[in-house]
């Protein structure tokens, strides 16, 4: 991924919490490479029929084992799945987890980041995208 100097929400970016890197029980491929599958927590806007909506989920991809949030950036070049969404609000209604506790915390952030919009939310960093800076 690319980190972009200014927000464009043509370029799809995403902000990501670089403290929230996790991964799975390293494997060997066929060809005796080691791989894990490893997800980084991410927020997002989207236009969706017009209108802006914050997001929230996580990216992720099956890489060699990257040591931090960074070297998974640097390894995770292809964005045509984008990012995993587990909740998404448009200023008035919200799509995604069912459980109260889940739904009020994903609130918690995303209300707050359509408010400020463009602006990074507070422990996210970014704007990263896929798509290289013209």
């Amino acid at each position: 991924m690319i980190r972009e100097d200014r927000f464009l929400i043509s370029r799809k970016p995403y902000a990501v919490d670089l403290g929230s890197l996790r991964t799975d029980d390293p494997r060997a491929g066929h060809d005796g490479s080691v791989h894990v599958t490893a997800t980084l927590d991410a927020v997002w806007f989207r236009r969706r029929k017009g209108v802006t909506v914050a997001c929230v989920g996580h990216l992720w991809d099956i890489q060699a084992p990257p040591a931090d949030a960074a070297q998974f950036l640097a390894q995770h070049d292809d964005g045509r799945y984008g990012g995993t969404c587990f909740g998404r609000w448009d200023g008035t209604g919200y799509w995604g987890a069912q459980r109260p506790e889940e739904i009020e915390q994903h609130l918690a952030l995303l209300r707050p980041m359509l408010d400020n919009y463009p602006a990074l939310p507070p422990g996210y960093a970014g704007w990263y995208t896929f798509t290289p800076a013209r």
